[in-house]
Parts: C-alpha cells; structure tokens; sequence
C-alpha cells in the first residue's frame, strides 16, 4: 500500500510496521490468514529458521492477537482510545519470548529474545517497541486514523501531527466526508 518512505526508520520499527500492515482493511487481505501465512513472513524477515516450521493455529493466534495490540497502541499514539488489555497482550508476546537482556560483543546491553520458535519471533517484534521508547521514536509509529484503513506508518512530520497514513488518499477522503456532512442540510424536530 503507503510506502514508510526513503529516510531510514529507527530501531527497526519498520519491521513493527509491516507486521501490523499484514492485514491490509482496503483490499481485505491477510498475511496471517493461516499458520502457513505466519510461518512465510517470519522467515521472509529472518526471525524464524525454515526448521522450525511449521507453525501452529495457536501461533497464529498468538501472532494476531500481538499484531492487533500493536495496532491499538499505534492508534493511541495517534490520538485514539486504547483498547483495554492491548498493552498486556505486548507483555505476554514480551514473556512468552523470554525477552530479556544479553551484552554484546561491543560490551553494550540488548534485548534479545531468548526463546525459540514463533514464541521468540513475537518478542523479537517487541524489541523495536522497547528501543524507540526513550527517544521518542515509537510514539511516532502510528495507525491512520481512517476506519476503513487502520494502516500503520511512521510520522515524519516536524512536530508528529501526522494522522493519516497518505494525506493524498485517506486525508482527502476524510476532508471530503467532513465536507458532505458539514453540506447537508440539517432538520430540527
């Protein structure tokens, strides 16, 4: 759909976003439909080995329940309401993972999924979360605030006021609707 742009997007949030943007609400698709979905984008990113397939239903279940609080969190950064246990849903992926803190060879601490399998690749789609926290990166990762879209992108306005994810397409949508309802003509009982 919307590309995230040419400027680098930092602590890998841009594997964050295309997680989220697995289901795509305009064309009404699903990466994540089924377990073998799940299985190819993991591996197309590098966080799952072709070993340690196949992935199960509840797996996919797992992975869609993260991407949907992902997705709630990204709307709250956008101005929204947040959905209720969204946060405890990162958490769990954060747990199941074994999400924890290893030091690297540059002596400098990481987060590091340190469970195998789907379980450590949902965590690891956490750590971007993690590292864009304290620099503000993360609250520029947003959701369209376009029902009908939803997509996740990176704000790269000045002063983070972006709020749709194309302004040429849902912003002009949305204009138009505000503009319609603003024509109509309106009757008092």
């Amino acid at each position: 759909m919307v590309s995230t742009g040419t400027r680098e997007i930092p602590h890998s949030l841009d594997l964050v976003i295309d997680f989220v943007n697995t289901a795509d609400l305009e064309e009404h698709t699903d990466a994540l439909a089924t377990a073998g979905g799940l299985g190819s984008w993991l591996v197309d990113r590098g966080l799952l080995r072709e070993q340690e397939l196949p992935v199960g239903e509840r797996d996919r279940t797992a992975a869609v329940r993260l991407r949907e609080a992902l997705r709630s969190i990204m709307l709250a950064n956008n101005g929204g309401e947040l959905d209720a246990g969204a946060e405890a849903q990162v958490d769990l992926a954060a747990r199941r993972g074994e999400l924890g803190v290893a030091l690297g060879a540059d002596g400098c601490a990481h987060l590091q999924a340190r469970a195998g399998g789907v379980a450590g690749a949902l965590a690891a789609l956490v750590v971007p979360v993690a590292e864009g926290g304290p620099d503000g990166s993360w609250r520029r990762v947003k959701a369209c605030r376009a029902d009908d879209c939803l997509w996740a992108f990176y704000d790269r306005s000045r002063n983070h006021s972006g709020v749709w994810c194309n302004m040429a397409v849902c912003g002009n949508r949305e204009k138009v609707r505000a503009y319609r309802n603003r024509s109509q003509p309106h009757t008092h009982d």
